[in-house]
Formats: structure tokens, sequence, C-alpha cells
């Protein structure tokens, strides 16, 4: 009895191990650490699906470039800063002919005098020629899935701290985006994003920048659910700009201090802009000056604007103080946008207003296709809109 029992548990134990051995090996992911002086570069390259690349505090002087999915880069808070690389220190010329006579002096003024090519138009081919923080890149097809961005500053870029592009659940999240050329955090052909607790100040357009494509005409893309939540965006040019867009919702977030605060951009190309939600967001005191440029008249006292949208729902917002000269000054403003295209079936509702100018609600809208309902304001332009 005692033999055929032990021969049992063999043959079960040899059972098991072939089960075992026949099932897939778990991956195991790793956080690859960062150290002042050491390059987070090198770290997402060799970051597989699933790493962690964790940025110590301190200073970084680099752009940074992400392709591979589900691969998180994360900081430590505002004490991991990203800023753009220090420019070399070019050498000084020494004075022609200084230490090689007059042969010297014409040769060079026989070589002057013939003509030199053009330089050829440069094309950004990093994220650092393109004057970008960090990119996360997908392709023309096959976007990139699953990256986070975390709990860091990217600071002083020419054009973008954080970008996007061709993405699918990007996650950008605790990011400080201040005082970069353009945009804070900005994507674009890019599906089911998280955009949360972010801050955005000081940037020289958008705080938060959301489009289908900046590079062409396109009808608008199906941002898939994309979310822009609990971010506090202030002194950019524009806190939030959805441009394009349909399918996303921007809520709970505080916007204030700048030209204007929400804006919702369409046109003529389909499918029309919107079919979208701008809820809870609280949209105070966007006063700053802003000069006009070819796209845009002057800017101040713009709280939420949509132009050239359908189906955009506002709602449940609370917006104060926002007061301007501007077309597109006002508290919540429904403006045809600048190629003559009007907004159709917008339903604003359920909003909180005060101290807006030149009125809380406005709209130049002259379809009777938008609604609004439920909302408590005082003055609106037209009269009986509140």
């Amino acid at each position: 009895m005692k033999r055929c029992h032990i021969a049992y548990l063999a043959c079960t134990a040899a059972l098991v191990g072939t089960a075992l051995g026949a099932a897939p090996a778990v991956a195991a992911h790793s956080t690859l650490v960062v150290r002042p002086g050491e390059s987070i570069q090198k770290a997402v390259d060799a970051a597989r699906a699933g790493d962690t690349v964790l940025v110590l505090a301190g200073t970084y002087h680099e752009s940074v470039t992400i392709r591979t999915a589900h691969v998180t880069l994360r900081g430590v808070g505002s004490g991991t800063v990203i800023e753009p690389a220090k420019k070399a220190k070019k050498a000084k010329k020494k004075p022609a002919g200084a230490s090689t006579g007059k042969a010297t002096k014409k040769a060079t003024k026989k070589s002057s005098k013939k003509a030199s090519p053009k330089p050829a138009k440069k094309v950004a081919k990093s994220c650092a020629e393109g004057g970008n923080g960090i990119c996360v890149l997908g392709t023309k097809t096959k976007d990139v899935k699953g990256v986070t961005v975390a709990d860091l500053k990217v600071t002083k870029f020419s054009r973008t701290g954080v970008f996007g592009m061709a993405t699918d659940g990007l996650t950008v999240r605790g990011v400080n985006a201040a005082n970069n050329g353009v945009w804070g955090i900005a994507e674009e052909r890019s599906v089911r994003s998280l955009l949360r607790d972010n801050y955005a100040h000081g940037n020289g357009d958008a705080g938060v920048f959301l489009a289908n494509t900046i590079q062409e005409e396109a009808g608008a893309y199906d941002a898939k659910q994309t979310l822009v939540s609990h971010n506090r965006l202030e002194g950019n040019r524009i806190g939030v700009t959805v441009r394009r867009l349909r399918n996303l919702t921007v809520a709970r977030n505080y916007v204030s201090g700048n030209c204007a605060g929400v804006f919702v951009v369409g046109d003529e190309n389909k499918p029309k802009a919107g079919h979208l939600d701008v809820t809870a967001n609280q949209v105070v005191a966007n006063n700053k000056s802003c000069a006009k440029t070819e796209r845009l008249p002057a800017l101040k006292g713009s709280g939420i604007v949509l132009t050239g949208t359908e189906q955009a729902r506002v709602s449940r917002n609370w917006v104060a103080g926002n007061s301007g000269k501007s077309p597109l000054s006002g508290g919540i403003v429904l403006f045809k946008s600048f190629v003559g295209v009007a907004g159709t079936n917008n339903r604003v509702d359920g909003n909180v207003l005060s101290e807006n100018s030149p009125a809380d609600l406005v709209s130049t809208e002259t379809g009777k296709t938008n609604s609004f309902e439920r909302n408590s304001c005082r003055a609106s332009k037209p009269a009986g809109l509140c």
C-alpha cells in the first residue's frame, strides 16, 4: 500500500508539473530608476511593456520620446523637473587671415562670391527638434497604447510640455506644465485619453489642447470618451481648447486667469465637431488680455465659448466674473464659426452665472435649434435667454 501511495503522489506531481510547464510564464514588470545626471531617454528605451521609469527629484535637461506601449514615466512630484537641453556654446571665430596670412584672405574673398544654396527647410525629426518636452507617439497605422506620464514638472519648451499623437488610452496625471511656448499638454489623433489632476499655467496658447489633427483640414475625430477632469488651468491664453472633436467630456476643472476659459471649436468639415459635454467646471475671471491672431480676434473675458458645434451640452458650470469687449467675451458664448458655420442643437442648461460682461449668456447664432434652460443668470444678449 505504501509503495502504491508513493507512486500515486509521484504521478500527481508529474501531472501538475506538466500542467505548469504548459502555462505561459508571467512577465515580471520592472522599475527603472533614473537619478540626476542620468538619461531619462535611455531608461525609456530600455523599458518594456508594463515597466515603470521612475525619475527621482532633480532637473533633467532633455526631451523624452515614448513609443513603447504600456510604459509609465513617473516622477516624484514637482521636484522632478524636465527642461530643454542646454545649448552648447559656440566657439569664437577667429578673424579671417588672423593666423594664416594674405593667401587665406584671398581664398575667402573668392569663395564668398559664389552663390551659396538656400538651406532646405528643416523638418522636425525628434521631440526636441519639434520644441516639445515629452512626446508619446504612435504611427500613422498603429496607436501606441496605455502609456502614462505622471507626477513631474515639464517647463520652458518652445512648443509643448507633454505632447501625444496617435495614442490610445494615454494618461497624463499630476503633471505641472508651466511656461511652455505654445501648449502645456496637447494631443491629436488620440482616443480614450485621461488628463487628470494636472496644473497647466503660463503657457503661450492653451493649457490643455485637444484636436483631431493640426496638419490638415479634416472632419471631427471621435475621441472615444476622452476625459479632461480635475485640472487647474491658469494664466494661459486659453484654459482648454477642444478643436474638431466629438465624444469627450471636460468636467470639474478650475479655469481662471486666462484670456478665455474653455473653447470648443468646430468648422465646415464633416462630421461636425460636438456631441460632447462641458460640465461642472469653475470658470472664473478669465480676464487676461491677449492680442488677436490669424485665427481669432483679441481675447479677454471669455468664459465658455462654443463656435460652429452641434449637440454639445454645457451644464452645471459655475461661470463668474468673465468680462471683456472682445466679440467672444461673456459668460457662456455661442458664436457662429469664423468660416460662417452655425452651431446647431447645442444645449446650455443648469449653469450658475454672475457678473459676466457683456452678459452672462451670449448668442450670436440666428438659428433656433440651440436651447437655454434652467440657468441662473441676470443678463443675456439677446434678452430672454436667462
